[in-house]
C-alpha cells in the first residue's frame, strides 16, 4: 500500500470514529488496520475529547519509552481488552486537534516504517519519531579528545551490558547526571579511560564518585586506549556506536543519553577518522585498600564536609589494588542485569 493509500485509510477511520460516541471519559472508539505483525494489528482510536490516536501493538512486558508527554503528543502504554482478547500498545496521541493533518503524515510515516520492520513495531514507531524530531536540531560543539575517549570506554561497558540485555541502556545513569556512569539497585560500575602510555592513573570526580551504593558494591573499569589511524588496527568511534545502536532496544533513548554527553548523529562525518586500540583493561572492586575520598570516610574520621568541587587523581600502577578476574567481571555484569529487571 503506498502513502497516498495509507494516507487515505486512516484519515476514512478517524473520519468514521469521530462520528462515533464515546461511552466513557476515559475510552476509545478504536478501529483497527488491515495486517498484522508478531504483536498484533495497529489500530487507529478516537477519543472522547476528539483527539486522535494511532495504537501501536507491543508484548504485553515492554514498556513505552519515557519522556514525549505533551503539550502537542503523548506517548503512553495502554492495554486495551474485552471478553476475548488483551493487548498492550504504544498509544501515540495528538493533543491538539489543529495540527491534526501533520498528525497525519506523521502516522503514515508509522505505518510504513512498521510495514519495513513487522519484526519490532515499537522500534519503528521510535524510528519515526527521531526522524522528526531531528528537523530541529541545532549543531552543537563537537566532543574534545579526552571527551571522546571518555565515552569510548563507557560505550564499550554499555555494548557488554547490551549483549545481555537490549534493555539495559536503561542503567547508563552517567548522563542523567548520576555519581555512577552503571547503577542499578545495589550494583554501579562507574568507568575511566586515558590515553597516556604509562600508568594508571584516574581522575576522580567529587566525593560520591567511590562511595559505593548503600549496603552494595562499586567497581571500577578502567581502560587504557590509544587513538589510531583510519588503516590501522582498533575500533572505529561510530563503528561502536552502531553497534551500540543495533544492540539496544531503542536507538531514540540511546540517541538521548549519547546528545547528554555531547554526541549528535548529524555530527558524525565529524568523527570519521577517530578510531581507539584497546590496550589494556582492567576492572577493580573499590572496596577497604582502595585509594579515594569519600564523604562517608570524611564523616566516619570526624572531618566536617565544608568543602565543594573535589577533584582528585588516584595512582592504580602498583600491585595492589588488584584487578578482578575475567569470571568475577562476568558476575558483576549478571549483577546489574538481574537488578534492573
Amino acid at each position: 500500500m503506498n502513502e497516498e493509500a495509507l494516507r487515505k485509510l486512516i484519515e476514512d477511520r478517524w473520519t468514521a470514529l469521530e462520528a462515533e460516541q464515546t461511552t466513557g471519559e476515559r475510552r476509545l472508539r478504536v478501529s483497527q488496520l488491515p495486517g498484522a505483525g508478531e504483536s498484533g494489528a495497529l489500530a487507529v482510536a478516537v477519543d472522547h475529547s476528539g483527539h486522535r490516536h494511532v495504537l501501536v501493538p507491543i508484548h504485553a512486558h515492554r514498556k513505552v519509552r519515557p519522556g514525549l508527554d505533551g503539550p502537542v503528543l503523548r506517548l503512553v502504554r495502554r492495554a486495551l481488552e474485552d471478553e476475548e482478547t488483551y493487548q498492550a500498545y504504544a498509544d501515540l496521541v495528538c493533543l491538539r486537534n489543529d495540527l491534526s493533518d501533520l498528525f497525519t503524515e506523521l502516522c503514515v510515516d508509522v505505518l510504513g516504517a512498521v510495514n519495513e520492520l513487522p519484526g519490532n513495531p515499537t522500534r519503528a514507531l521510535y524510528r519515526v519519531l527521531d526522524r522528526w524530531k531531528a528537523l530541529f536540531q541545532t549543531e552543537g560543539t563537537l566532543l574534545g579528545p579526552d571527551q571522546l575517549a571518555g565515552l569510548f570506554g563507557e560505550l564499550l561497558v554499555l555494548n557488554r551490558l547490551l549483549q545481555e540485555d537490549p534493555s539495559a541502556h536503561r542503567l547508563w545513569r552517567g548522563p542523567e547526571g548520576h555519581c555512577h556512569d552503571f547503577a542499578a539497585g545495589a550494583t554501579a560500575v562507574e568507568v575511566k579511560t586515558t590515553t597516556a602510555s604509562a600508568g594508571r592513573r584516574a581522575r576522580i570526580h567529587g566525593l560520591d564518585q567511590l562511595a559505593a551504593p548503600e549496603g552494595g558494591t562499586l567497581c571500577l573499569s578502567w581502560f587504557r586506549l590509544r587513538r589510531t589511524a583510519g588503516n590501522e588496527a582498533g575500533i572505529a568511534f561510530l563503528d561502536l556506536i552502531e553497534q551500540t545502536l543495533r544492540l539496544c532496544d531503542d536507538e531514540g533513548a540511546v540517541l538521548d543519553l549519547l546528545g547528554a554527553v555531547g554526541y549528535r548523529s548529524s555530527d558524525s562525518d565529524r568523527y570519521q577518522d577517530v578510531r581507539f586500540l584497546i590496550s589494556e583493561e582492567r576492572w577493580y572492586e573499590v572496596g577497604p585498600g582502595f585509594p579515594g575520598l569519600t564523604g562517608r570516610a570524611l564523616v566516619a574520621a570526624g572531618v566536617p564536609i565544608s568543602v565543594l568541587d573535589v577533584e582528585y587523581t588516584i595512582d592504580l600502577s602498583g600491585e595492589a589494588p588488584a584487578p578482578l578476574p575475567s569470571d568475577e567481571v562476568s558476575q558483576l555484569i549478571e549483577s546489574l542485569i538481574q537488578e534492573s529487571a
